[in-house]
């Protein structure tokens, strides 16, 4: 046993000792996650602020005015009053503006009688997204307006039901609260499969592998001194990048740090096993880098949920996704990060990455070889 402990030890000292003298282990690990977190925390965002709109007002009055001036105060819109419908078509027509918003003449005389004077609000659907989150903010403008007219006027809303909206766990509805949580996964896969992978396949191409193959390493040994620093690398890249989001960009963290370092365990061990898996498949950098990307990158990006819905997708897309264990752990982590240690999501999704791991470490070790062949 004690024999078994150093051979080990000896293996993770000499893993220990490539990832400090390899710059670019370090920056994988380390740096990009970094990076990317960054990029996509600050340049990524599903909400729309600051659109452009056009305002026809063709008869102005104090409360039309009124109405413009809500319009404007609102962070969602960059608002330009224009008197014609004709040139402001012809911006929604080009893509100066992606919506526009219609006060007829007679608005400021309906509104004054107590009839119904609408406006109306046109919309470019060219990106469908951007198009339904105008029309809600629009929406949300036009009834705070009404309200506010309502009161200064001394009547009561008109409606005869009062909507009071209640938004849980991520209250002040940004998207970053809900990306930022979700690319800690991608960061991980980044660091466990494609680093892995690349680091072995380069020990292929130096021959350093045959040179431990020759020894008295056995295979669960061999396995265990490749996994074990490069899972400290990739849970010290994981508290970087929790540090940075909390720190950083404020998400909220409702949920437990030490639940947080169990399930992360869980997905970068299975991570690990894919990147060894990858590298006893190609045992060429270029190669494993491409499989990789394949592998685990894109599906980890496309079909996790860090972006897309899966439910939204066609079914057999959406049955594909079940394999993919990033999709289980970004599950976890927005429910830590927005909404808590809630035991019905996370131990169905926790058990789906041990499970995960659990097969993909068996399938390594069937597949780890001593012998060139």
């Amino acid at each position: 046993m004690i024999i078994i402990f150093r051979r080990l030890w000896a293996l993770m000292r000499k893993e220990v000792l490539q990832i400090v003298r390899d710059p670019s282990s370090m920056v994988i690990g380390l740096v990009l996650p970094v990076v990317l977190l960054l990029l996509f925390g600050y340049g990524v965002s599903l909400d729309a602020r600051h659109v452009t709109v056009a305002l026809v007002v063709s008869d102005p009055t104090p409360r039309t005015a009124s109405l413009v001036s809500a319009f404007s105060n609102s962070s969602y819109f960059q608002v330009e009053e224009v008197r014609d419908r004709r040139p402001a078509e012809d911006g929604l027509v080009s893509g100066r503006y992606r919506g526009v918003v219609l006060v007829a003449a007679d608005f400021d005389a309906k509104a004054a009688r107590g009839d119904e004077a609408p406006i109306q609000v046109l919309l470019d659907g060219t990106d469908a997204n951007t198009a339904r989150l105008v029309k809600g903010y629009a929406e949300g403008v036009w009834a705070k307006w009404l309200g506010h007219e309502a009161r200064d006027h001394g009547l009561s809303p008109s409606v005869p039901v009062t909507v009071e909206t209640r938004v849980w766990f991520n209250e002040a509805l940004e998207s970053r609260n809900f990306l930022v949580p979700g690319l800690i996964a991608i960061n991980m896969t980044l660091v466990g499969t494609i680093l892995t992978a690349l680091v072995v396949a380069r020990e292929w191409e130096r021959g350093t592998m045959e040179a431990m193959i020759a020894t008295p390493v056995g295979r669960l040994e061999l396995l265990a001194g490749k996994v074990i620093p490069y899972f400290v690398l990739g849970m010290g890249g994981m508290a970087l990048s929790v540090a940075i989001a909390l720190g950083l960009f404020h998400v909220p963290m409702r949920g437990s740090f030490w639940v947080l370092g169990v399930v992360s365990a869980l997905f970068l061990i299975g991570a690990l096993n894919l990147g060894l898996l990858i590298s006893t498949i190609a045992k060429n950098q270029f190669v494993a880098g491409q499989i990789a990307i394949v592998a685990a990158f894109l599906p980890a990006f496309m079909l996790s949920g860090f972006v897309f819905e899966p439910s939204s997708m066609p079914a057999w897309i959406e049955a594909l996704s079940h394999i993919v264990a990033a999709r289980y752990f970004v599950t976890c982590l927005q429910t830590i990060f927005m909404a808590g240690d809630v035991w019905s999501v996370l131990l169905p999704n926790a058990g789906a990455l041990a499970l995960i791991a659990l097969i993909l470490a068996l399938i390594t070790l069937k597949r780890t070889r001593k012998s060139l062949e």
